[in-house]
């Protein structure tokens, strides 16, 4: 029987332009009450480090402690899955010395029935010092799969980042088993490709044929169906609240601003096709949203340089 534990720390790194999307991504994925600090985030949620291209790791709290001795004592009752293992230092916000990761390190693993392995261990565990608590657990690594999918055969200078892309998908979609999605103005795929690889069923749609083209080569270049198809959002023949959820990256251009009454066309059909919509806008449109019959649930800015863009969660 698998050991349900009830409590993960998680260990995340972001670059300070995109605090606050990843604090707003981990709290989405992690539940309100997840605990958010610098470097760490404790939560009742098991979730995939993958998931996020924030996440470093998970440690699955089995074993806790006042100290690195007691924690030691209590190891004799791990039964590992294989014959060989590695334990790591997780750091949180513990000021615990370079040398003192080690000898914990060290101690721990001695206490464990097997054979420490440093490069290719059957099994990782981690430690980390939280609160005053000494915690200890099987240990996740995330993988960076936005990573890859920087490399699309088609991009342009406007479309969004893919890990912001990614991070945005998360909090538009925290549970994907059931959830249907639709990115009505899906450009050439970054949001698709975030969301497919992540097992959430997610359609696409777009105006501007070389758009859906484009989309259609970055899908088939990931090994990824085609969801893309020609259409104008405004015009879609679905019924209300046909999705669960919706991600609108509203279109910026550098030369021309989009009137402010196709804009409030373009909400007003998010608000009719899905329940919950996450908007990603270059521009104050906060009334808009109002009259398109949207609530404001949470935002966040990420910052490029002096170029900003707004998150916005709708309901």
């Amino acid at each position: 029987m698998e050991y349900r534990c009830k409590e993960y720390v998680y260990v995340y790194a972001c670059h300070e332009d995109e605090q606050a999307l990843c604090e707003l991504e981990l709290r989405t994925l992690l539940g309100a009450a997840a605990e958010i600090g610098a470097r760490y985030a404790v939560s009742a949620r098991k979730i995939e480090p993958s998931r996020s291209p924030f996440l470093k790791l998970r440690l699955d709290v089995r074993y806790e402690a006042g100290s690195v001795p007691e924690l030691a004592s209590q190891l004799h009752t791990l039964t590992l899955r294989g014959s060989t293992f590695k334990v790591v230092f997780a750091e949180t916000n513990a000021a615990v010395s370079y040398d003192r990761q080690r000898d914990v390190e060290r101690e721990l693993g001695r206490g464990l029935r097997g054979k420490a392995e440093m490069r290719r261990p059957e099994q990782w565990f981690a430690v980390t010092e939280l609160d005053s608590r000494w915690l200890f657990g099987e240990c996740s690594y995330g993988e960076a799969v936005w990573l890859r999918h920087q490399q699309k055969p088609q991009n342009y200078s406007t479309a969004l980042p893919t890990r912001v892309a990614r991070a945005v998908v998360n909090i538009a979609v925290p549970e994907v088993a059931g959830t249907r999605v639709i990115d009505p103005c899906c450009g050439i795929g970054t949001v698709l490709v975030e969301a497919m690889s992540m097992g959430i069923d997610i359609v696409g749609y777009d105006l501007n044929p070389l758009a859906v083209r484009g989309a259609r080569v970055n899908l088939d270049h990931f090994g990824m169906p085609n969801v893309v198809t020609l259409a104008d959002m405004r015009t879609l023949a679905t019924a209300p609240g046909s999705y669960d959820a919706l991600i609108l990256d509203m279109p910026y251009n550098l030369c021309s601003k989009l009137p402010e009454d196709e804009q409030l066309e373009m909400l007003r059909s998010a608000r009719r096709l899905a329940l919950r919509a996450v908007i990603i806008t270059t521009e104050q449109i906060d009334p808009l949203l109002a009259q398109a019959g949207f609530d404001i649930e949470a935002r966040c800015t990420v910052n490029k340089g002096k170029f900003s863009r707004q998150v916005i969660v709708c309901v």
